[in-house]
């Protein structure tokens, strides 16, 4: 049997999503045992012109449900993007994998050929369905995913390989 597009995507998604979580829950632990401001870590970057672990989570919450919107052919959730505490991305992320959970095999399947245009950093993108969701919008998540993980990774919170790629 072929891989779906529904298979490729939405398991994908909330699997490194709750993954994700899980390793912004060790850091908010991290830091309140450590005795410092939690958000030192939510803005914390790897290099000065990259950004911050906030907006790296807000990115990767944004192509996990743009993603499956855009192959389904449905609107896409606006977010805020002003959370500013642990409690507030991890309720971002939350609510990311309410929606993305929302969709059915029968909404995504069938999208590999469906045409996908947005506007994004001020340039115009067009894909089929197939080379948007495994050229563009799952390298993306996982680039902020694991950008996410090196961040906190570097700032001393106990994470391993096992926290990114989870239960398998």
């Amino acid at each position: 049997m072929a891989l779906s597009m529904y298979e490729a995507s939405v398991p994908r998604f909330v699997g490194m999503l709750h993954n994700l979580d899980a390793i912004l829950q060790k850091a908010h632990a991290h830091a309140l045992e450590k005795k410092f401001d939690p958000s030192v870590l939510l803005t914390a970057r790897l290099f000065p012109d990259m950004f911050p672990l906030r907006r790296q989570v807000q990115i990767a919450t944004d192509h996990a449900k743009g993603a499956v919107a855009r192959l389904a052919g449905v609107e896409l959730p606006k977010y805020d993007d002003n959370e500013q505490s642990f409690e507030e991305v991890r309720a971002r992320i939350a609510k990311t994998i309410a929606f993305v959970e929302s969709f059915t095999p029968g909404q995504i399947d069938g999208s590999e050929e469906r045409e996908i245009a947005f506007r994004i950093g001020g340039h115009d993108l067009a894909f089929k369905g197939m080379a948007y969701l495994t050229g563009f919008a799952l390298p993306n998540f996982y680039f902020h995913v694991v950008t996410a993980y090196n961040i906190l990774r570097h700032n001393g919170v106990a994470i391993g390989k096992g926290d990114y790629i989870g239960s398998v």
